[in-house]
Formats: structure tokens, C-alpha cells, sequence
């Protein structure tokens, strides 16, 4: 028999997030149910239990940054056991056979990947996320979490982290290379750690100084603010990558400036409305201007055992599950360093 779980769900864009149960599959032959012990608050989480990115299937479960315990595993699970530690990001299925998903990069299945929650899941029931006690997920979308790493600081780098660690890898930061990160927040306190990780001078572009005590001791070796337009003369030219962690409107042309011959300006980002940039900006330097969209399970596994050989979590504040609401308004009001996880046993 399925299993009833509580959680807690948003049920309209503009009502707060209440208690909910929600129903978990039984476990099939390739399941792993996983005692969830947090969930980290992503501002995705909000933009979907508002309807902020289009409308929402309400009621909705949010919650895509997921840690706990294996307590149940199908009979043909061979990579889990009961007792495992181990994580659930964004997604929880694709079809597996398409280019992409054998590539290694199911985050761009060509059928479209089954999302943690606010999806359909090819049972045909909707999917609710981390927010909650307990989930079921297939074998090829669970991760292990290292013994290195406490679940509460992991839980968030099952989003956040790898939505980071994606770009500079891919875009090569490391010895030798000037990282700038925009933005000193959920994703960017994890752009400046993984950065420095990697080898790279790490440079924090933010809009004012008061986090740069902060900055420089998570791994920065510079720290700018760019309400001060000196910043942009004294900084032209300087980097080769910029990852943009910010979901607003910035002058690109701008941020452009900032970037050497051949550099790369990539966003993580998602703004709600279109955004502008004159084509010099990139034209005039061979400049790249980009997107990154999380990464797949076995680049996310890299993600986790990276940041377990260089003693990398999360910056947490641990959360009652009934202050889930009042996290909302402190995300948004930039009031948190740096990411919210919800303690699942306060459900």
C-alpha cells in the first residue's frame, strides 16, 4: 500500500505554505524510499509555489534540495542499501534513452525530465518534493552523500551546488583563471567556495560591501561592490569567467565590460521578464554570453565527493518546518546567510 507522509504544501500562489499529506508509491523493483531529514529552501520553491513561472498544479510539495536516510530498496536496487546516506536534487526520472540522458545530462532529456515536484511522473500522478517526510525515487536519480558532509550542510547542494559546480567546470575554472561571481547569496556563497576549491581567483561582484567579511573567508580573494561605478573602470578586461547568480535585471553591457578576450559571462540566474545587452558587448572580444542549467546525476555524484575531499557545505540556517513562511520573506529580503534548510522531524 502506498504510504501517507506529512509535508507541507503551498495550495495557491498568494495563500502561505500549510500542513498537507501527501501519498508515497509503494517501492518498485528499481525504488529507493528515502527518509528525508532536510530539505533546503530554494528560491525555485518560491517562484513555483507562487506561480511566478507560470502556474503551479496546486496542491504543490516544493522542495528540490533533498537529504536522508535509505530505509527501503526494490529488488533490483544494486547501488543503495538500507542505512545509505543520499541526496535527491531536481529531478527524479528521464527517459534514459534519449542522446542527452545517455550523455549523462538528463537535465536536457529530449522526452523532458521528470522534475522533483510540479511535474508528472510516468505513473501519471503528480510529483511533490522535499517538503515532506519521506519520497520515493528511482535508483539513477538518488545520490550518495559522503561521510565527509553532515546532511543539513549537504542538502542544499543538491540544487545550489551543483548548479554552480556545473558552470565552472564546464567553462574550465582553476589554477591560473580570475572567476568573478555576482551575487552573494544561496548560489553565489557556493559559486565562491567551489571556485576557490578549484584553484581560481575568486573575485565577489555584489552591491554593497556588507558581506565581504563573509566573501573573503568562504574563499575570495577580492570583493567589489557595483553600486560604485568605479568598480566597472577599475575592473575592465579583468576576468574569464563570470558566473551570474542573481535573478534580476543588471546592466549586461556593463558586466560584459568586465570580462578578458575570450571570456565567458554565464548565467544561473533566472530573471522573471526578458533581458537586453547591446551585441558589441559581446562581439567586440570573442565574448560568450551563456546559461547553465544544473547538471546530470553523474556529474552531481562528482559535485558531492569534490565537495567532501575540500570539507565544502552549504552555509545553513536550520529551520522548524512551521517557519517555512517567514524563510520565504527573509529569502526574499535577502535575509539569510546563505540558505534555509527545513528539519524534516519538525514536520
Amino acid at each position: 500500500m502506498p504510504t501517507t507522509v506529512k509535508a507541507y504544501a503551498a495550495t495557491s500562489a498568494t495563500e502561505p505554505l500549510t500542513p498537507f499529506e501527501v501519498e508515497r508509491r509503494d517501492v518498485g523493483p528499481k525504488d529507493v524510499a528515502i527518509d528525508i531529514k532536510f530539505a533546503g529552501i530554494c528560491h525555485s520553491d518560491i517562484h513555483t509555489a507562487r506561480s511566478e513561472w507560470g502556474p503551479a498544479n496546486y496542491p504543490v510539495v516544493v522542495g528540490h534540495e533533498i537529504a536522508g536516510i535509505v530505509t527501503e530498496v526494490g529488488s533490483e536496487v544494486t547501488r543503495y542499501a538500507v542505512g545509505d546516506r543520499v541526496g535527491v536534487g531536481c529531478m527524479v526520472d528521464s527517459c534514459g534513452e534519449c542522446k542527452n540522458c545517455t550523455a549523462g545530462s538528463e537535465q536536457f532529456c529530449l522526452q523532458g525530465n521528470v522534475g522533483t515536484y510540479n511535474s508528472v511522473g510516468k505513473d501519471g500522478r503528480p510529483t511533490h518534493g522535499g517538503y515532506s517526510q519521506a519520497i520515493v525515487v528511482t535508483e539513477g536519480f538518488v545520490c550518495r552523500i559522503p561521510d565527509g558532509i553532515e546532511l543539513d550542510v549537504a542538502a542544499p547542494l543538491l540544487c545550489a551546488g551543483i548548479t554552480t559546480y556545473s558552470p565552472l567546470r564546464h567553462w574550465g575554472a582553476g589554477p591560473g583563471k580570475k572567476v568573478a561571481v555576482v551575487g552573494m547569496g544561496g548560489l553565489g556563497h557556493m559559486a565562491v567556495k567551489l571556485a576557490a576549491a578549484m584553484g581560481a581567483e575568486v573575485t565577489v561582484l555584489s552591491q554593497s560591501l556588507k558581506k565581504e567579511e563573509d566573501g573573503l573567508r568562504l574563499g575570495a580573494t577580492h570583493y567589489y561592490a557595483t553600486s560604485d561605478p568605479a568598480t566597472f573602470e577599475q575592473l575592465k578586461g579583468s576576468f574569464d569567467l563570470i558566473v551570474n547568480t542573481v535573478s534580476a535585471q543588471l546592466d549586461f553591457d556593463a558586466y560584459l565590460s568586465l570580462l578578458d578576450v575570450n571570456g565567458a559571462f554565464v548565467n544561473v540566474g533566472l530573471p522573471e521578464d526578458p533581458v537586453s545587452l547591446r551585441m558589441f558587448s559581446v562581439v567586440m572580444g570573442n565574448r560568450s554570453f551563456a546559461g547553465s542549467n544544473i547538471g546530470g546525476i553523474r556529474e552531481t555524484q562528482e559535485m558531492l565527493d569534490f565537495c567532501a575531499e575540500h570539507g565544502i557545505g552549504s552555509e545553513v540556517e536550520v529551520i522548524a518546518a512551521d517557519k517555512v513562511n517567514e524563510a520565504y520573506e527573509r529569502v526574499l529580503a535577502s535575509d539569510v546567510r546563505y540558505r534555509f534548510v527545513i528539519d524534516t522531524a519538525t514536520l
